[in-house]
């Protein structure tokens, strides 16, 4: 009876870190691109966020005002 209850813990540690070793290496494909588009994607929302920032601290004319809102709809 010891014997039936210390292999069946064996194998369940056994195919409990096989499919952890499955799970680390079976998305490696998709990783990297989904990295790179968030980062892109952040960058984009970095650069607007600047260009907000700007527009609200600085006190230009209306037709610069007018002319960076039309360059973020333009993005």
């Amino acid at each position: 009876m010891v014997i039936a209850i210390v292999l069946i813990t064996t194998i369940a540690r056994i195919q409990k870190e096989k499919y952890r070793a499955i799970g680390r290496t079976g998305n490696d494909h998709a990783m990297p691109a989904e990295a790179i588009a968030s980062r892109e994607e952040v960058r984009q929302l970095k650069e607007r966020i600047a260009v907000l920032e700007r527009l609200i601290t600085d006190n230009h004319g209306s037709a610069d005002l007018s002319r960076q809102i039309d360059e973020l709809r333009d993005r």
